[in-house]
This record gives structure tokens, sequence and C-alpha cells, in this order.
């Protein structure tokens, strides 16, 4: 496995100074963050350090980023946009479906060959009610991948963060059940998992069985752990909005068995790029406090990924 971060923690760099930043940790790899213009209404979005449809204009600027990450060691992973890709409101739905297009097409030019994001969903509905429409926005998205040689690694995160997103979330991907049913209704090889288990432990879902079932499906991995707080829990309940019981922390701060979930990636032979995802509230305020969590993040994983 290659040891990497997603790049939108780093939102307040700009593209060489995030490499930078990589190479001087030793990080091998980052997962880049490759977002459209406009509010983006949640927290570790609306970042862009790849710019998709600069480079598919630009060959100055695509080769730039090619020459400058090569420069300094570091690969990128994936071109990576967490949008809702079947969002309710059709224009939106429209430009994010068009932006994915233009990562797909950027991700070919690179040499990439991944882009990752969300399956989507319109939370109101139920997830067979969410099927027709994934069987309808899709297709195009993964023929139009599969002619590039693209991957595109869809993250398990339910996307349920408040009110607006209550009861389903904004990801139908967000369980192995409905992962079945997705891969089901979208036969293709290229469409597979950006596999994260802090998603599944807060959910109390096993994050270990999943990597053997789904060992073909998993084109990227995150790094990032969950603390689940019992009292909280206790007193909300499972109905609750899951942040009034859990908080995403730093790789070793949560609940995730690290040696554990790493030793069932290396069974199924996984030897792609797992990204540090920081999303730990504790760390944010300052740039000095961003770069700790990255190092801190990194000194941990040392021990499991060489």
């Amino acid at each position: 496995m290659k040891l990497g971060f997603v790049s939108a923690i780093l939102s307040g760099s700009t593209y060489e100074e995030m490499i930078d930043i990589a190479s001087r940790l030793g990080y091998q790899c980052v997962e880049a963050a490759s977002w459209p213009g406009g509010s983006i209404p949640r927290g570790y979005t609306n970042v862009c350090h790849i710019d998709a449809e600069k480079a598919l204009a630009d060959d100055v600027y695509a080769n730039h980023v090619l020459d400058y990450a090569k420069e300094k060691g570091v690969q990128i992973s994936s071109l990576s946009c967490y949008v809702n890709q079947l969002d309710p409101d059709p224009e939106k739905r429209k430009a994010y479906n068009a932006h994915l297009m233009a990562m797909i097409e950027a991700s070919a030019k690179l040499g990439i060959g991944l882009v990752t994001t969300f399956i989507g969903r319109d939370p109101k509905k139920s997830v067979d009610e969410n099927l027709p429409m994934v069987k309808e926005v899709w297709p195009p998205i993964l023929e139009h991948a599969k002619k590039l040689n693209v991957k595109i690694g869809i993250e398990n995160c339910p996307l349920l963060f408040g009110p607006a997103q209550w009861p389903g979330g904004m990801n139908v991907m967000s369980n192995p059940v409905n992962w079945r049913k997705v891969f089901e209704v979208l036969p293709y090889d290229n469409l597979g998992l950006n596999y994260d288990p802090s998603h599944l432990v807060w959910q109390m879902i096993d994050y270990i069985q999943p990597i053997y079932e789904f060992k073909d499906r998993i084109f990227h991995v995150h790094f990032k752990d969950t603390k689940i707080w019992p009292d909280k829990l206790k007193d909300v309940g499972i109905m609750a909005l899951p942040l009034d019981y859990m908080s995403a922390k730093l790789p070793g701060l949560g609940d995730v068995n690290w040696g554990s979930y790493v030793a069932a990636l290396t069974d199924i032979g996984y030897d792609g790029c797992a990204c540090v995802e920081v999303e730990d509230t504790a760390f944010e305020g300052s740039f000095e406090k961003v770069m700790d969590s990255l190092t801190l993040s990194k000194r941990y994983l040392d021990q499991f990924v060489i």
C-alpha cells in the first residue's frame, strides 16, 4: 500500500504547496480535490487543487500538474469531488454530472485512471425508490469512463449530517446491502469502492468482513477513524443525526482496530493507495493544527504501512 492523504484538508494551500507538504512529510500519494466552483453547504468541500476543466483545456497546466508531482515523488491517487450525483434538484444534478464527466476525462488525460465521489441519493426517498434514478443517471457516466479506462470509486459515507439530508442521507452506497443492489443494477467492472471503515463503525456495521466479499471492488482506501460516544448514544438513540453521538477522529484516536483493518487489506492483496482523510474537529482552526493532524496520522500509520 501507498500512504497518502485527501488534499481537501489543505484548503488554503495551492496545488504546489499541497504537494510540497506531502513530500516533506513523507507521504507517497494524495487524493487530489477537484471540486467545481460554487458554494457547497458542508465542511471539507469546495476545494480545488487540480482543476479538471482547466487540465482538459490547457496542456501546459496539465503537464505542470504531472511534472510537479513527479519531481516531488508524490503520486496522484485520484481526482475527488464528493457531491450528490443524484441531487433531487435537476439543475444541480446536471451540473454535478457534467463536472464528474470532466473529472473522468482529466483523470484519463493525466494518467491517473481513477475518480472518487458519491453515487448520490434523494434523501427523502427509500433506497429502492432511488434505484431507478441510479439506473438512469449512471450508465452514461460509467460507459464514458470505461472507454477512457477510468475507474470510479464510491466512498461509503451516508452523507447524513443535518436535517436537510434526513432521513436517508445523500449517498445510496452506504452499506454492504446497498452496495450489492447498486452493483446489480450497474454491472460495470469499473465501478467500485473507496472503502472507509469509519462510516461503517458508527452505523454499527462490521467493517472487516466486507473487505473480503468486495475485494475485487476496492479501488481506493480511506484511513479515517470514528469515536462513538456511548453516553450520547444512550441519550439520543440510533434515530438521531450521527453527529449527535459520534465524532470523526484521526487514525488511532477512535474505535477502528487498525491492525485488523490493515491485516484484512493485506489478506486480499490490496496494494493501492490508502489516504488519510482528516475531519477531526480537534485539529481545526489553524494551519499548524492541520499540519499536526497530518504529521500525527503518518506517525501512527507508519507502523502498519511501509
